[in-house]
């Protein structure tokens, strides 16, 4: 695992191996939802020039494989700090960046790659397949606050979206993810150098929306190349100060 700390004019980057373990702020004990209830989004961060993230990705590959219907959604944030030590990750975005270490601030966590956060609650080390799978296994169990559906309409490079849910959203906001779903990329320079790199559930854009009626439509841009077939719209409510993430779904398109 790779651990990058940036100053305030990001002119210095020191990296560190650091040691994590899953832990959830919230140390009360978990309720046990009805079955089905619950959910587990992964959120993972990572990039193509750390060395420690294939093994995250393929972890987290292995996981979407075996979801089968398990509400398990799987979100891939490819940051941009990695991007100055010789290779430029084509997926990455300033903004992932930027959720990442708004997520340090709420969970009180380092900023390192790969890192992942489950629920908008917890982080641990992406490649920890215990620490991964155990952390799947309690959020799974967990009682979802929220019902969120959502059905939308494509468009000429745009999606319409009508959402509905139910339960409280209060200083929530709707968040909608543009997602490819699978990709290869050759790595030529930097630490993963000659490597053929396999990624799932790559994050292409996030949008966000204010949430005021428990129903209403919204519009997102779509890339070009967008088909039902190769990419997919996962739609979150995320409270606005904890960052939890109160409920999850796919857009029925």
């Amino acid at each position: 695992m790779k651990t990058i700390m940036m100053s305030a004019i990001g002119a210095a980057m020191a990296f560190t191996l650091v040691s994590a373990v899953c832990a959830n702020r919230n140390t009360t004990h978990k309720k046990t939802a009805p079955a089905g209830n619950g959910f587990a989004v992964l959120e993972l961060f990572t990039s193509e020039g750390c060395s420690s993230c294939p093994s995250a990705d393929a972890l987290l590959a292995r996981i979407q494989d075996e979801a089968g219907n398990k509400p398990i959604y799987i979100l891939a944030y490819h940051v941009d700090y990695w991007n100055r030590l010789g290779w430029k990750d084509i997926f990455s975005d300033s903004r992932f960046s930027k959720r990442q270490y708004q997520y340090s601030e709420q969970l009180n966590s380092q900023v390192y790659t790969p890192q992942l956060v489950v629920n908008g609650k917890s982080s641990c080390i992406g490649s920890d397949e215990a620490a991964v799978t155990n952390a799947v296994g309690d959020a799974l169990t967990s009682a979802a606050e929220l019902t969120l559906n959502i059905k939308g309409q494509l468009q000429s490079g745009k999606a319409s979206l009508a959402y509905e849910f139910t339960g409280d959203a209060g200083n929530s906001r709707l968040l909608i993810a543009t997602v490819q779903k699978r990709a290869v990329s050759k790595v030529t320079r930097g630490e993963n150098e000659g490597r053929m790199l396999s990624h799932v559930q790559i994050v292409r854009d996030l949008h966000s929306f204010g949430l005021g009626a428990k129903q209403g439509t919204v519009q997102v841009n779509l890339p070009g190349d967008f088909n039902t077939q190769e990419w997919e719209l996962i739609g979150m409510i995320q409270h606005g100060e904890t960052g939890a993430i109160k409920a999850v779904t796919r857009a029925s398109l």
